[in-house]
Formats: structure tokens, sequence, C-alpha cells
């Protein structure tokens, strides 16, 4: 079954990903409507467009039954109709909203930009570097505020006088924590831990992938001063993975708080280790996140590099889907992590524009970067004013902030234009106020006028060009339509169907009553199950086991004997299981108490209890499964709502005509 690919269930994670380029090209055509939904009419494009979505343009033709396009325009109108519902109760003004929008457009525009500047060889490399992660420590020596030449060279000598204690012994904690002036130096001693490519600025990134283990280098100039590099390790890259997790926080500095956050985190880890226990309920009673609290405690995909070390090591140590960590301290508090998802590095394809939009964003070098600049200059109509540039040279000599606002102020030069971006001018005190928000002062060969100067130059351009994509490029402005809908589609359906179904006990049980037959258990039986390991150790497993009946002190006395002596010998488990469903169980006589089977050439010991007749779950044993069920029922109940309040009128001829396409 083709199912089309809404966004509205897309899982937000995906949404940086960037794979889907380039879009099945169409033939530019007159609009025909599709449906009205209320008083909002929707084009057939749309829905094309969303149904033949990731289709490669030399691909084989798409075929759809009848059947198959009928569930998928269904699909879509429900879509549609929680879109438009979403709009009217203005869930497009929260601030969560907003955020979430702005983060997903700065991702969504990179392959747009112009891009094609870029070597293919620059690209490669950094996809090289991705495949490693590479520890360092460093020790910074920061240039100043507005920093003289005689400043720059000052912290120069300082840098080699350290370096050559290095190299005659000098011990680099030490010296990190007497020199450093890296905030963080004080707690880490100048150790960065792992990061890999596009995680650290270019001039330190290629001097951390050029050195060899062990080594030390000289001098690394970049925007914050100079860097002494040690590289400790590499290792092969571990991908990413996505966690979710409990936070409980206290104060570093208040120890019988510490104390009580760390019985607490101890009480909910014991909590989640009974059967009964749904993740996100834990989740939403007792975590101290608020971001993410109420959605279960899922965080963003990260990879290494990106989260504090104790979190990073916490959650890539974690295997299997649904496993939960013990509680794990960092300076936020103590956390218990759950595993949402694991994966590989990404394609070359995959994530090649990403590289490239990276490597502009943090202008990779002076040769591409002023390629960007030449072909947004000739593309937005630049037009330089040489003789206000002239003029505001000559009147302006500072080589500081303080000094230049005071110079222009004096001068009132504020309002001489420096340049055109198609039909906006751009004056000194637009400069000015630019230059007032930024954190770090330009570096590199020119003056402190002329630095600036780039520099506003070119974040204009950067701003001028992401406008016009919005306002004039089609596939973009298709694109960013689709991601905001996905995220409005996923508030509402957040706060009509998964969190009302979650929190919403009175309905959850009426809807078990309701709907019993569904909550059946099968035979079951009370077992306790020894895998032996180490077929050396089976007469041990016996002499506990055997003849004892389904005992748990001598349950107890095994697992403390075997624990103590032969940790790796048995896997043990125990509980109430559905006999038929379990792999080993369903192949012993319900009437034996102790057993003993062989299965693919491993030995199981078996200790049967009760046996269970087929009958009702339990409202508690049942409930991840009916929460689950309601919230299905809560979301078919808005549907049916949304198709009452906003009438639906189909254009029966258009969507024949757009069935007949699909299939040609």
């Amino acid at each position: 079954m083709k199912k089309i690919a809404l966004p509205a269930f897309l899982v937000l994670s995906l949404i940086l990903s960037l794979s889907f380029f380039p879009f099945l090209a169409q033939a530019q055509e007159k609009k025909e409507v599709l449906v009205v939904v209320g008083t909002i009419s929707i084009d057939k494009e749309e829905f094309f467009q969303l149904i033949t979505k990731g289709k490669e343009i030399d691909a084989p033709p798409m075929s759809f039954t009848r059947s198959e396009f009928e569930e998928n325009f269904e699909s879509f109108l429900n879509y549609k109709l929680k879109v438009i519902e979403a709009e009217s109760m203005n869930l497009d003004d929260s601030e969560e909203f907003n955020m979430e929008f702005a983060s997903i457009k700065e991702s969504l525009v990179a392959p747009f930009l112009i891009k094609n500047s870029i070597e293919e060889g620059e690209v490669k490399k950094v996809y090289g570097r991705l495949q490693e992660i590479v520890r360092a420590r460093h020790i910074l020596f920061q240039f100043p505020p507005n920093a003289s030449n005689e400043d720059s060279i000052a912290m120069l000598k300082m840098a080699l006088k350290v370096k050559a204690e290095l190299e005659n012994g000098g011990d680099f904690n030490a010296l990190a924590l007497n020199y450093s002036d890296d905030p963080s130096a004080k707690v880490n001693k100048g150790d960065l831990g792992y990061f890999t490519g596009l995680q650290m600025v270019q001039q330190f990134e290629e001097a951390a992938y050029t050195l060899p283990v062990g080594n030390i280098s000289d001098p690394i100039l970049t925007d914050f001063g100079y860097h002494i590099i040690q590289v400790n390790g590499r290792q092969a890259n571990p991908g990413e993975v996505q966690v979710s997790h409990i936070l409980v926080r206290f104060d570093s500095e208040n120890a019988s708080q510490e104390e009580s956050a760390r019985r607490r985190i101890s009480d909910i880890y014991a909590e989640i280790q009974k059967e009964s226990t749904i993740w996100e309920e834990i989740v939403q009673a007792y975590s101290e996140d608020p971001a993410t609290k109420s959605s279960g405690g899922i965080l963003p995909w990260f990879g290494v590099g990106t989260m504090i070390p104790e979190f990073e090591v916490a959650g890539f140590s974690l295997t299997e889907i649904g496993e939960v960590s013990p509680p794990i301290r960092t300076p936020y508090g103590y956390h218990i992590l759950r595993l949402e998802g694991k994966k590989g590095l990404q394609s070359y394809e995959e994530v090649e524009q990403s590289i490239r939009s990276k490597i502009l964003r943090n202008s990779k070098t002076g040769m591409i970067q002023s390629q960007v600049v030449a072909i947004q200059k000739a593309r937005f109509g630049f037009q330089e004013n040489e003789s206000g540039i002239s003029n505001l040279t000559a009147a302006v000599t500072a080589t500081d902030l303080m000094g230049f606002g005071t110079a222009i102020q004096q001068k009132n030069l504020r309002g001489t234009e420096l340049f055109k971006v198609n039909t906006t001018s751009y004056t000194v005190g637009d400069l000015w106020n630019f230059m007032q928000a930024q954190e770090i002062t330009p570096r590199g060969d020119g003056t402190f006028l002329e630095l600036w100067l780039a520099k506003f130059t070119e974040v204009t351009l950067a701003k001028t060009e992401e406008e016009d994509l919005e306002s004039n490029n089609k596939d973009y402005q298709k694109l960013l339509k689709e991601y905001r809908d996905g995220i409005l589609l996923f508030s509402l359906t957040n706060q009509e169907v998964w969190q009302k179904g979650l929190n919403d006990s009175i309905g959850q049980q009426a809807f078990y009553e309701k709907n019993i037959q569904n909550y059946q258990w099968k035979t079951r039986v009370q077992a306790y199950l020894t895998k032996v390991n180490d077929a050396s150790k089976l007469e041990n497993a016996r002499k506990y086991l055997q003849n004892k009946g389904f005992d748990p002190n001598s349950f107890a006395a095994f697992e403390a004997d075997y624990r103590t002596n032969y940790p790796t010998a048995y896997a043990t488990e125990s509980g109430t299981f559905e006999y038929e469903a379990h792999p080993i169980l369903s192949r012993v006589d319900l009437n034996k108490s102790y057993q003993e089977l062989e299965v693919d050439g491993v030995s199981y010991v078996l200790v049967v209890g009760k046996v269970y007749p087929p009958g009702p779950r339990k409202f508690e044993e049942a409930r991840g499964l009916v929460i689950r069920d309601y919230q299905a029922s809560l979301d078919q109940v808005l549907t049916k709502r949304l198709k009452e309040k906003y009438p639906v009128q189909i254009n029966a001829e258009v969507k024949e005509k757009t069935f007949e396409a699909l299939n040609h």
C-alpha cells in the first residue's frame, strides 16, 4: 500500500533532513481547485506534490489503485482540516511555534542559497572529517576587546612561551589553569572532549585534524585569539542517538539538596522497573525539565560534541531501543535516559547540501566567501557609494567602537549612504547599529573600518538573498508552507489527542470498559527462566532450583550465588508470561514444575508456577494499550468534528484528473 508521506506524520527530528531534493519538476499550469474546506480553496497541485514527494525525475511512472488513491486523498483531507483548525486557534502565534518555525527556516533555506561557488573537493574533505571524532585540549590566549596590533603581538609571545614550557615537560592541566582565557578551563583544564567536523571554527578544526596524537601545535590564530592545541585521541564517529530523559534538578552548592535529588531519582528509577509503568506518565509526573516533560521527555537527535560529556557517554552507551540508563549526574541535575533511536552517519548525498550551507555560514575560506559576495552583488543590484565611503574613511580614524561612535556623531555622518541593495539604501547609522550588535570584532587583513564594512556588506547581502527566496522562489515557498503546516498539525494533535488521551484517566477507564473485549489475556504462566551460558554450570543451577517448586527464596539464593561467583554463567528472567507468545515457555509442559530444555544448542532451566486461564486484563495491566487506542479514538472524534465544522466540497472532475495524472 502506497501511503502518502504527509508532513502531518513526520517526527520532528526528521525536519532537518534535506535528502528529498530535488523536487519533482512540474510544468507551470493554471491552478485547479481540487477541494474547498470551509472557505479555504485547495488546488490540485498541493495534493499532487505531496503524493509524488521524493519521486526522482527519471523514476518509472507511479501507479495507484483506486483504493490507494482514495486512502491517500482522505489522509490529505484530514491533514488540511487539522491545519485549518490549528490556524483558527491561533496556534501559529504561539512562542513555541515561532521558535520552532524559525529553526526550521534556518535549515530549509540552506540548499536554496548560492552554493555553486563551493568547490566539490572542499565539501568532500569535510565529509571525510565527519567520519572521525577527535579529542583535543587547548590553552586560549584571548584578545582583549578592540585589540590593537600590539595586543596581538603580546598574546602571540605569551602563547609561544607556554608552548615552549609544554615541550620542556610542562603539565598541560596546570598551564591551562594558569594561562587559559577559556572560562571552562577552570573545570575541564582545557579538555574539550570529542568533536567532529564543522563543530569548531575553521582554523581550530584544521589544526586538530592534521596534528598527530600527542603533538603540541604552534599558536593557532582564530577570531577568539591564539590557541595552543594538543590532540589526545581519535576514533570512528558513532553517528547519532535520540533519547528521552527524566531530570531532577539540584543546587550543586547545596549538599543536602543534592542528596535529596539523588534519593528521588533512585526512587523514580525503581518505579520505572515495574512492568506496568508507562514511561510518559513517569516523565510527566516527575521530570523537572519543563521543555520536554509534556512530550515524554524526548530530545532532538544528537551526535558527538553537541551535549555535555556525561550525557553523551550515557546516551551512546545504550544499545537497545527502549533501554533505560541508570541515573547519571550532570551539572544540570540527575538524569535517567531512555534510548529512542540510533543511526549511523548519513550518506554523502544526504548531507552534501547541509555541509555546503555550513561552510558558507562559517566563511570556510576567504576565497569562497568573496565569490559568494560577488554573485550576490550582481544578483541584487549592489551599488557602492564611493564618495560616501571616502568621506567616512577620511573623517573617522578611530580603531575601536567607542571612538567610531563618537566620531560619526560629532561629524554628523550617520545619514551618509554607504551602498544600495536593490532599491534599499544603507547608511553609516545602519553600520553603527550593526557594529554594536556584534559580539566579535572582525579580524583579518585591512583597517578597522574596512573589516567592519566588509562584514556589514556580507551580512546585508545574505539577508537580502533569504528575503528574496521567501518572496520569489516558488519551491522554497512550498517547502516552508509544508513544514509550517506540519508544525501546526503536530501542535493541534498533541493538544487535542495525545495529551488529552494521556491525562484523561476517567476517559481511559470508560474506553477500557466499553472495549474490554480488545484487552484479553491468553493463557499465562508464572515462571522463572534461567539461560545457561556456561554448560559446565548447569549442575549448580539444578542444586538451587530442582525439586524446590516456585520458591522466590530459592531464586534469590541462586542469584546471590551466581552473581558473586559466576556473573556471566547465567541470564535469568521471571514474571508472568503469555504462554504461546514466549519462544521458550511455549515449549514446556505446564503440568511440570521443574524442567530443562535445549533450544538451538543452549540449555534452559525453567521453574513453572501458577497457570492462569484466558481472561480480561485488569485496567492497570492494559493501561498502555488503552491509552494508545483511546488516543486513536480521540483522533477520529476530532476529525469527525472538524468535518462538521468545515464542510468539504470536492471537485469530482479535478479529482478524477488527478487520479489519471498519477497513473501516467
